[in-house]
């Protein structure tokens, strides 16, 4: 090789080097930039950003201000004030005889109370307003679970609707695979044109299919991209967990819906929220009996005046306010008697708030245990339609084997190898669908048990 030849050579091997490390250069943001999230990620993300959950966090801010309220309730207030009085015409003088004078006054007031007894109403209202406030935060844990729920049915779609698309492409792959075969065959004249155009128009309906398996999948992730608040779902794909064999959680004769409901009664934030909110309208209603008791508080206060007639005062400002200082303390009781049945009427509606909340208790329990019933009844439909999709999609591949064989030998039509690998390939769609079914539904199980919602 001549030294002409060598460097010729270097100039190409160096432009080939620049183009590979442009192109690596150039793919590598786009690569950084995909994550791939578990369901315990979007599930954590989803709670932090989403909108309901910050105006129910804010619902709980505000219990906790009512509370503060309450509680300080019980301190003394204080009050100031200032009045200007001016009169006119005749008027009583200090010779206990009447004249026309103006008369203007100045007057300070400053002046506290104290609550000593008010029928046991601030204790209730500070024990109402600790229970609303556990109750918001109950409230909140049940946001907090919807929205997991949410996203885990939206994961588990996407789950899914990736299976189906790689089930199309390895249909895509047996149609190329036959159209290449029945091309050769055309050639060395062992097959008609008619059935190589057929197989070219199966494999155009397999690619379609799996385009639309594939924009399902981007739909999917879409939805779930926007149940999490993220601006765009580009770069944003999911976890695929490993699944190799049957979730047989469910044990008819160990774990029954009865046996769930009982361990979801203690953990569930919706029935701790209820039942918070049962206890608090009892205080509701002492706080209405409050008003049939007497209340007693504490008062006390200092003022002064400054007073001038005809434009003219008495005596300086300094002198009137030291001779005019007054202070004052005592106790006043104030002893309900009669105030129209406004009372009594309170205390029978904070009754029949009562006796609904009660209900309201009673039909969220129900609700929960028909929502076990139907969690654990399809838990155990998926776990028996995967062990029979298991059993369909080794009978059909086997068939679909022995289709494959005679249809190579001669024995059987086209028609009749695509009808058996279509019937191959459905089963495996169905047991993919069973299996991340069975995956979701187990999951379920375990989540209304405490446990958290993952797999």
């Amino acid at each position: 090789m001549t030294m002409k030849q060598n460097n010729r050579l270097l100039k190409v091997r160096g432009l080939v080097l620049s183009v590979s490390l442009f192109h690596f250069f150039t793919l590598l943001p786009l690569n950084a930039q995909t994550r791939q999230w578990s369901l315990v990620e979007c599930c954590d993300y989803a709670v932090a950003h989403n909108i309901s959950i910050k105006q129910q966090q804010n619902q709980c801010r505000q219990q906790e201000l009512e509370l503060s309220t309450a509680k300080n309730s019980r301190l003394p207030d204080l009050n100031a004030s200032v009045g200007q009085n001016f009169s006119f015409g005749r008027g009583l003088t200090s010779e206990n005889t009447y004249s026309n004078t103006n008369t203007s006054s100045t007057s300070f007031q400053l002046g506290t109370s104290v609550p000593l007894f008010t029928g046991f109403q601030i204790p209730n209202q500070i024990k109402l307003s600790k229970l609303n406030l556990e109750a918001a935060t109950a409230d909140l844990e049940k946001a907090k679970n919807d929205i997991r729920m949410q996203v885990a049915q939206a994961y588990v779609q996407i789950l899914y609707d990736m299976e189906i698309a790689d089930v199309a492409k390895r249909q895509i792959e047996i149609d190329s695979a036959q159209v290449a075969r029945l091309e050769a065959f055309v050639r060395n004249g062992k097959a008609a044109e008619a059935e190589l155009s057929q197989q070219k128009a199966t494999l155009a309906n397999s690619r379609l299919t799996a385009t639309q398996a594939e924009n399902n999948t981007r739909l999917a992730l879409l939805a779930l991209s926007q149940l999490l608040e993220l601006p765009t779902p580009d770069g944003f794909t999911i976890v695929r967990p490993e699944i190799s064999g049957i979730s047989d959680i469910i044990d008819s004769s160990k774990l029954s819906p009865d046996l769930i409901y009982a361990e979801a009664l203690g953990v569930k934030p919706e029935i701790l929220s209820q039942q918070l909110k049962l206890k608090g309208s009892e205080h509701s209603v002492k706080i209405a009996q409050a008003a049939n008791y007497p209340t007693l508080s504490l008062s006390g206060g200092l003022g002064t005046n400054y007073y001038t007639t005809s434009g003219f005062p008495a005596d300086d400002f300094g002198t009137q306010m030291k001779n005019n200082f007054s202070q004052y303390i005592g106790l006043n009781l104030n002893v309900p008697i009669f105030n129209r049945f406004q009372t009594r009427n309170n205390i029978r509606n904070a009754r029949i708030l009562q006796e609904n909340q009660q209900l309201a208790l009673d039909n969220t329990k129900k609700a929960l245990y028909k929502e076990i019933q139907q969690v654990y009844y399809n838990a155990l439909n998926a776990q028996s339609k995967e062990k029979a999709s298991i059993e369909a999609v080794q009978s059909s591949k086997d068939a679909f084997t022995l289709m494959q064989a005679k249809y190579e030998n001669g024995k059987a039509t086209i028609t009749e190898f695509n009808e058996s690998k279509n019937n191959y390939l459905k089963s495996e769609s169905d047991l993919v669908q069973a299996r991340y079914e069975n995956l979701y539904e187990q999951a379920l199980i375990e989540f209304y048990r405490g446990k958290n919602l993952a797999f």
